[in-house]
């Protein structure tokens, strides 16, 4: 079975967090929200999210894939967090994936971690600039190897589902879209 682990911060924007966590549940993926501050996040609209763990207390273990919501004030605490950045820079180094969405890519991968140079990448609009040492496409989702990223809110269905497709295959990904309803 595959094992994720989505970060949940304070300001995070709460459609880019919960999405990844119920589809990937849905195709089987183990998910752990984690939290970077204890046990609960409150994202940027007052939604408060439980999570499965505390970050600190799960950081050092191996996940498929490390997923990173976005939210102005999400990205800026998980990019501030040692804990959050060294777990990014240690899944980037043994190739497996990260997903980011919304200012995460931006501000969490490409500022604070400093794995965007030369990768393709999309964040939400007007943060790409603050990546200049990255190759910036205008998709709602990208996927270069190893990297997922997407836009904003409205493309977290998508985002899951490609994250979905890495992890689990084309068939569950296809029949996970078709149950969302996402064309």
């Amino acid at each position: 079975m595959k094992k994720a682990c989505v970060i949940l911060a304070n300001g995070c924007e709460e459609v880019e967090a919960v999405t990844p966590i119920d589809y990937l549940r849905r195709v089987g993926v183990e998910v752990v929200a984690a939290g970077l501050d204890g046990r609960e996040a409150v994202g940027g609209h007052g939604l408060v999210i439980g999570a499965d763990a505390a970050l600190d207390d799960i950081d050092d273990e191996e996940f498929d894939c490390v997923v990173v919501p976005g939210g102005g004030g999400g990205a800026r605490a998980i990019a501030g967090s040692e804990v959050a950045t060294a777990m990014l820079k240690r899944q980037a180094a043994a190739g497996r994936l990260i997903a980011a969405i919304c200012a995460a890519p931006a501000l969490v991968l490409g500022e604070a971690c400093g794995l965007l140079a030369g990768r393709y990448f999309t964040c939400y609009p007007g943060l790409e600039g603050r990546v200049p040492e990255g190759r910036f496409e205008p998709s709602r989702v990208v996927v270069d190897r190893d990297l997922i990223t997407a836009r904003g809110p409205g493309c977290a269905g998508e985002f899951a589902v490609a994250i979905a497709r890495v992890l689990v295959g084309d068939e569950k990904a296809d029949e996970l879209a078709a149950a969302a309803l996402l064309g």
